[in-house]
């Protein structure tokens, strides 16, 4: 079993930038791809960024030239930049692992929130 644990969230004014963390910790764990996603109040859940073990990435055109999703697979880390942020940012951002082929965990949730 996996625990992702997030931080970096917080409140930033409309062009500011956050960098995001999760760390991933347990045995025995062989995670195939990290991500984030995010859900902002009456919206789903939406896929925000993901990264494979070989570091290829897939980032929604939502945040395309703004945020840039990195991995630490040493560490079982994965980072979020986000730069240039607008208030339709804000959300509760979420860590996401794939992990021994089959299984699937979340974070707990960090929030992000834009001001103007």
């Amino acid at each position: 079993q996996v625990q992702l644990v997030e931080s970096g969230g917080g409140l930033v004014q409309a062009g500011g930038s956050l960098r995001l963390s999760c760390a991933a910790s347990g045995s025995g764990l062989v995670i195939t791809t990290m991500g984030w996603y995010r859900q902002a109040p009456g919206k789903q859940r939406e896929m925000v960024a993901t990264i494979t073990i070989f570091g290829n990435t897939n980032t929604a055109d939502a945040v395309k030239g703004r945020f840039t999703i990195s991995r630490d697979n040493a560490k079982n880390t994965v980072y979020l930049q986000m730069n240039s942020l607008k208030p339709e940012d804000t959300a509760v951002y979420y860590c996401n692992a794939f992990y021994n082929s089959q299984f699937i965990a979340w974070g707990q949730g960090t929030q992000v929130t834009v001001s103007l």
